[in-house]
């Protein structure tokens, strides 16, 4: 057993470290302009945009996360999955040829076409908040394995800040340089490295458990952990077949259509058919990159019992530390790095291009081509990628799986959002102002729903008014918050005569 961290794997981690650095860096030579910079002109190939879009919801939340999810309950979270296949099979067909139709780079300005720039602007900015803060989530993750393995040498008040630091300098420094194409091609890198992680745990722990394999999942099916689909319609339950099908595929609809960090990589691909494959590819890349993960935390819970970590998100990594080969814990601690960097590179660039063609082109009136527009867009990267850092520094641990908080704070807005393209798509009476009153409604309902279970936790007497709200499980925020944003849209728009076909 490893049992610490030792210079072997410190050499690891920062070979890893600085070749990453050094490939974002090299992959940003010669870069003509924004367009290059932000969708590496159309010209990527679609199987690396496909693991691209991998690796950036990735993450270290799958990582670090999932195994939990699995060590401290079943396999139900593959339902969620499943829909996120179904979700991302309607965006390949629906909102893909749309956002082919011109010379797009960022997915908010389709709703400029339809309704106007002050649409635009609105979902721009909301796209903006809620990343913000779910990537800052994100980044504070990969600092929970760092601090249980440098524990020993660092006093523990410095633990985190430390991680997050050198994480959040070390990827705007390639972000920064390597654009888009960086971005990409840097991630096939870090998701075969995590993957890599993955599998070794695998073999260990059925090295690990007396019985190996077989052991461990005769002992998982006898006490019902190798489940996978729980037929309740229980609303309040997040890991349900309907929950799964239907809630995970309007999430994948919501952050595959409408959130631009996927949707800026979907535009680098050369051409619509390969963006098409690209993303219902990866729907099925990341089924079973959930089962791999998955598979990861049933071993853990033979293994360790009834042990007490506290949070589910300290399993894995505790694993890590106490069984990993010295070289291997090296590379484990280099994959939840490269995992979270990759979601942090990508984050970084999109809010950048949101920021520049959605924001500040429309305010200055330059053009896209402008060189001042590659300047600038450079300089954003910079500001978001201080600001996701800064977000991570204030984020505090809690007893909640990292993962659930990460994704319920996405599907906060993703209904708003998804809802704003639908009512697009299917009113044609709707006009700019019935779409933003629409997502204003649809967030404000939302933000009802999803703070109503810490307050009637907060406060009982409210539990008999907020109860229905505080029973609703995060699967169902994306289809509750569209659906609020299109009656709200539609309602609106029946006030007025239908606007003029833009």
């Amino acid at each position: 057993m490893a049992g610490s961290f030792g210079l072997v794997d410190l050499a690891v981690v920062a070979a890893y470290l600085a070749f990453t650095t050094a490939l974002g860096i090299w992959l940003g030579r010669g870069q003509k302009g924004a367009r290059d910079y932000f969708v590496a002109d159309r010209s990527l190939p679609w199987w690396a945009v496909m693991f691209s879009i991998v690796a950036s919801e990735t993450s270290a939340l799958t990582f670090i996360s999932i195994p939990g999810l699995a060590y401290a309950g079943d396999l139900g979270f593959l339902q969620i999955a499943a829909g996120y296949i179904l979700g991302r099979i309607v965006v390949a067909r629906v909102l893909l040829p749309r956002y082919f139709q011109g010379e797009l780079v960022t997915a908010y300005a389709l709703l400029e076409q339809r309704f106007g720039p002050a649409t635009r602007r609105f979902t721009s900015i909301v796209f903006m908040v809620t990343r913000a803060m779910a990537d800052s989530v994100r980044v504070f993750a990969t600092a929970i394995p760092i601090a249980l393995i440098i524990g020993p040498v660092v006093p523990r008040q410095y633990l985190m800040p430390s991680a997050i630091l050198v994480l959040g300098v070390l990827t705007i420094v390639y972000t920064y340089r390597g654009g888009m194409r960086a971005v990409v091609w840097t991630e096939l890198v870090q998701a075969g490295i995590y993957l890599a992680g993955g599998i070794s745990a695998i073999v260990l722990l059925g090295g690990a458990v007396e019985g190996g394999w077989g052991e461990i999942l005769s002992a998982a099916g006898a006490a019902g952990k190798l489940r996978a689909i729980d037929w309740s319609t229980s609303l309040d339950r997040p890991h349900t077949i309907f929950a799964g099908l239907v809630g995970g595929a309007f999430l994948a609809m919501a952050s595959h259509g409408a959130d631009q960090m996927i949707v800026q990589r979907l535009l680098s691909s050369r051409s619509l058919r390969d963006a098409q494959k690209a993303i219902v590819g990866s729907g099925i890349a990341v089924f079973f990159q959930f089962s791999l993960f998955l598979t990861v935390g049933l071993g853990l819970w033979r293994l360790y019992g009834t042990r007490s970590f506290g949070t589910p998100d300290a399993v894995f990594p505790t694993f890590v530390l106490e069984r990993m080969p010295h070289g291997l814990l090296g590379l484990i601690v280099a994959a939840i790095v490269a995992a979270t960097m990759s979601t942090h590179s990508g984050a970084i660039n999109s809010l950048a291009a949101a920021t520049t063609h959605d924001i500040y082109l429309p305010l200055t009136g330059r053009k896209a081509e402008d060189p001042e527009t590659f300047r600038a867009g450079r300089l954003f990267s910079i500001g978001w990628g201080v600001v996701l850092t800064g977000g991570a520094l204030l984020f505090r641990e809690g007893r909640t799986p990292v993962v659930v908080i990460a994704l319920s704070i996405a599907s906060f807005t993703y209904g708003a959002l998804l809802g704003a393209f639908f009512l697009g798509i299917g009113n044609r009476r709707a006009s700019q102002r019935d779409a933003i009153l629409g997502m204003s409604v649809g967030i404000t309902a939302m933000a009802g729903v999803v703070f109503a279970k810490p307050l009637a936790a907060a406060h009982p007497s409210l539990l008999g008014f907020l109860g229905p709200f505080a029973a609703v499980a995060w699967p169902w925020y994306v289809l509750i918050g569209l659906t609020i944003t299109l009656a709200a849209g539609s309602l609106s728009s029946l006030t007025h005569a239908a606007p003029p076909a833009r």
